[in-house]
């Protein structure tokens, strides 16, 4: 598991994030579920940051769990994730917009993370 006490400290978010200050992708929303793509391995050069990530979403989480997990800001996630996408080392699953498919159970997930931050 990842140790939380790894991200607290004086690190401001636009270290964390590489000075982007915004996600490459606009699909990432704090409710999106993402799984790990266990075929692509990280380059050496990739941060502690974006490993922990890779290494919570073995499991599916939405990106808002996951910022909870690491107790950084959902905006700084969303940025990192994205960047994960697009490298192919995560993959967004998408939930589906009619609410009779919504699971309450998820949702419940997804507001307890929010409710963390």
């Amino acid at each position: 598991m990842v140790d939380p006490a790894d991200y607290l400290g004086p690190v401001r978010p636009y270290v964390l994030t590489g000075g982007q200050a915004r996600p490459s992708r606009n699909t990432v929303r704090p409710e999106t579920l993402l799984v790990a793509n266990t075929d692509a391995s990280l380059p050496p050069s990739a941060t502690r940051q974006h490993r922990s990530l890779v290494q919570l979403f073995r499991g599916m989480l939405s990106l808002a769990e996951a910022a909870a997990h690491l107790k950084i800001p959902v905006s700084v996630a969303a940025v990192m994730v994205s960047d994960l996408v697009d490298s192919g080392h995560l993959a967004v699953r998408t939930v589906g917009a009619d609410p009779d498919t919504l699971n309450q159970e998820l949702l419940e997930r997804v507001l307890h993370g929010l409710r963390s931050l």
